[in-house]
């Protein structure tokens, strides 16, 4: 079993600028140490924008090109999200681009009707798993992490991972609900936020994160723009849900 090191990029996005937001991140990812995963925020090339029309790109975009060549340039999975045009409508898409060059995309499932973000984007409806040096890995964006339902652990995965704009107003939501989804998934769980003040006045204080199936905090990043490598073992976790197997009562749909 190998342990994965996962990189959290937090960054302070510039408003609706994704020539500035790539430039940002490329010299952030130079600091980056040898690791087998990348992460970047929700909407890393313009920050929440409710503006699709004027930002989004199609799905072979520059954007996502020049997601593709850093996992090729780095040798690790590199993710988060951004805006998406396809067949006349608007996504919320995380894309995962393998260092072989395969690409796989998640549409946000639950958009945050309370900013808007209904009115401008449709909806997924599927779950995206990847498996990458022997981790089974979920990506899920920001406000997925209201709903246990779609975060719930009945694909046996390893890692959980969330990529956000979620703001310092509701912060201490973001941190209890990363520790709730890790214990009860018995899973490791990763969260990877923002920071500044974006176009709307919305002001993020990061607090990006990796916690233990356990619940325990094993780093967190505060109010500041960081380049932070953790190192998830896959040894304990397994060894963890073999010691308290609660996973194995889990009540499926398809149970009567």
């Amino acid at each position: 079993m190998h342990d994965l090191s996962v990189t959290m990029i937090q960054a302070d996005l510039v408003w609706e600028a994704p020539a500035q937001n790539l430039s940002k991140l490329e010299a952030l990812l130079d600091d980056v140490p040898e690791t087998d995963v990348i992460v970047l925020p929700e909407m890393f090339t313009t920050g929440f924008t409710m503006r699709p029309e004027a930002f989004a790109e199609a799905p072979d975009g520059p954007s996502v090109s020049w997601l593709r060549r850093q996992a090729e340039a780095r040798q690790a999975a590199v993710t988060g999200s951004l805006v998406i045009r396809e067949a006349g409508k608007y996504y919320n898409r995380l894309f995962w681009a393998s260092p072989d060059g395969r690409l796989f995309h998640y549409d946000k499932r639950h958009l945050f009707s309370f900013g808007g973000e209904d009115k401008h984007y449709t909806a997924g409806n599927r779950r995206l798993e990847v498996t990458h040096r022997g981790w089974k890995i979920r990506p899920l964006i920001c406000y997925d992490l209201r709903f246990p339902e779609w975060s719930r652990n009945d694909t046996d995965y390893d890692l959980l991972m969330y990529v956000a704009n979620w703001p310092a107003r509701r912060i201490a939501h973001w941190r209890a609900l990363l520790i709730a989804r890790a214990i009860e998934n018995q899973a490791c769980v990763l969260g990877v936020n923002r920071v500044g003040t974006d176009g709307k006045g919305m002001y993020h204080d990061g607090h990006s994160m990796a916690v233990t199936p356990l619940g325990e905090i094993i780093r967190e990043v505060t109010d500041r723009e960081a380049v932070e490598t953790v190192v998830l073992s896959k040894a304990d976790m397994m060894a963890y849900r073999e010691r308290f197997p609660a996973l194995r009562d889990m009540r499926r749909e398809s149970d009567s």
